[in-house]
């Protein structure tokens, strides 16, 4: 059996009920990270664009009752600051965010002689040296743990893909940094709940450290994302057939 590190939770953190139900559901399998969005870079205005600073009451109530560790998605200084204050154990980087250099250079300073673990996803478009420039600027801000999540690219054609797995792309990157924690996002990869076993499988053949995977307690309502989210009883069932057993 395959011993891997793993981060789930849902797209976006939608109310209090929906994630302490989400939490409870996948403390029961074994996980000790959640992840949720709390701020949602959208393609278009008018679209669910996350809860915002109301969400860390409810993701604090995860860390104090259930004893999960607790990461959303930054892409401004101020997301920093209300992260840092609320206490929350871990953060992550969009590839929205980590494609753009200046916004890469305001977060690092923002998260200056920070010491919370820092996960990097791949920019939007198949641009290594923008992956590895992004890395390198938290590195030159002293930021010690940093992570990096490889959740694909957008390309003209990614079918059957959400976005393109590029894997030679990922395995560039991970050759420039080889100590680096890895970890694949496979909801964001496959955009479809049917094809995350098999970019698991290959995921895993690549020898990635962990899997990234989107979580809902009730996928058919989520407010994004909704046909890539598993069902915590689902999660279990996928890590069984991949033979895989949480760090």
């Amino acid at each position: 059996m395959k011993t891997m590190g793993l981060v789930a939770g849902p797209c976006s953190a939608e109310s209090r009920e929906q994630m302490l139900e989400t939490a409870r559901g996948l403390k029961e399998i074994g996980v000790g990270t959640l992840r949720a969005g709390l701020w949602k870079p959208r393609s278009r205005c008018g679209t669910f664009e996350g809860v915002g600073e109301e969400g860390l009451d409810w993701m604090r109530e995860v860390q104090q009752e259930l004893g999960l560790r607790v990461m959303t998605e930054v892409a401004l200084p101020c997301h920093v600051e209300a992260v840092l204050k609320a206490g929350l154990d871990m953060i992550w980087i969009g590839a929205r965010t980590t494609v753009n250099p200046f916004m890469m250079h305001e977060l690092a300073e923002a998260l200056r002689g920070c010491e919370l673990p820092v996960w990097v996803k791949n920019p939007v478009c198949p641009d290594v040296e923008l992956w590895i420039g992004a890395v390198e600027r938290l590195h030159q801000a002293g930021l010690k743990d940093v992570r990096i999540i490889h959740r694909g690219f957008c390309t003209v054609d990614s079918s059957p893909y959400r976005n393109a797995p590029l894997w030679e792309l990922a395995e560039r990157f991970h050759t420039h940094f080889p100590e680096l924690p890895f970890y694949c996002d496979p909801s964001h990869i496959g955009g479809k709940r049917e094809l995350l076993a098999s970019i698991c499988a290959k995921a895993i053949s690549l020898h990635a450290d962990g899997l990234f995977i989107e979580s809902h307690c009730c996928p058919q309502k989520a407010l994004s994302d909704a046909a890539q989210q598993l069902t915590p009883p689902a999660l279990a069932e996928l890590l069984n057939t991949l033979n895989v057993s949480i760090e």
